[in-house]
């Protein structure tokens, strides 16, 4: 693992805060036992505050919320539908519900939907291989299809890997087609950073997110306040979208 990939993967969690607790307990080794006591405090501070659903309810439900989800028949008319490959959480249904594939949620569920309620005539599916030779675009692809979609529908990006490289190639598909407003289909937690990355590539975009999986169960089966380890595993996916709008910034992509 390089030094920038762990760096990285400090967005995990669990990642930082037994990095801090190392750091800690070396500061306490070489006699500076305050700083490395409260470095130590930090970590594991951190590491509870993201095990805690009402943290994820707040900090997910901020990315969540700003774009609404829609009902396919409310959405408006657009030229086409682009769908962004990843999944977030798996495609459960909710965040802190274990997974359930009758009930699973995902992008090409969504982008069906819109076809088939005549929200636009085409579907660009985006995403590279991210392993081996099949893109996430053949893959969703196939899947769309399953749900009725037709073959003449769709139109494939098969390269990027990235949100950015999802709005600047996608963005090329669409000039050469002549296409201009389109619905964008990713999760409710990405959307406020892809809805970002295509508006500044000049794309004229509405936002038509997946229905949003960070919620409270309705039956008040999940403590708010106790710590909970699914909570705590997916939690990255949230400190993940809040340090890519940030990056994105700093590169001037949003």
């Amino acid at each position: 693992m390089t030094f920038s990939s762990y760096l990285t993967n400090l967005i995990i969690p669990y990642n930082l805060c037994i990095t801090l607790v190392i750091i800690g307990l070396l500061l306490g080794w070489f006699r500076l036992r305050k700083a490395g006591s409260v470095i130590i405090a930090a970590g594991l501070l951190w590491a509870l505050a993201w095990s805690l659903p009402a943290t994820s309810l707040w900090a997910g439900g901020a990315l969540e919320h700003r774009y609404p989800h829609l009902p396919p028949e409310q959405s408006p008319m657009a030229d086409a539908i682009v769908v962004l490959g990843g999944n977030t959480a798996n495609g459960r249904a909710n965040w802190f519900l274990p997974y359930d594939k009758d009930t699973a949620v995902v992008r090409v569920d969504t982008a069906a939907q819109l076809y088939l309620a005549g929200r636009a005539p085409k579907v660009l599916l985006s995403g590279g291989a991210l392993e081996g030779d099949v893109s996430e675009a053949r893959g969703m692809a196939h899947a769309i299809r399953q749900q009725g979609v037709p073959e003449t529908a769709l139109i494939l990006e098969n390269a990027s890997r990235t949100t950015y490289e999802n709005a600047t190639l996608t963005e090329d598909q669409l000039k050469a087609r002549g296409i201009g407003k389109v619905l964008l289909v990713t999760s409710a937690l990405h959307m406020p950073r892809a809805m970002a990355a295509f508006s500044k590539q000049g794309v004229e975009v509405i936002a038509a997110p997946a229905p949003p999986q960070i919620v409270a169960p309705a039956d008040g089966s999940l403590p708010l306040w106790l710590p909970d380890q699914r909570t705590f595993d997916a939690s990255r996916s949230i400190l993940k979208e809040y340090a890519g709008l940030f990056v994105y910034w700093l590169r001037g992509w949003v």
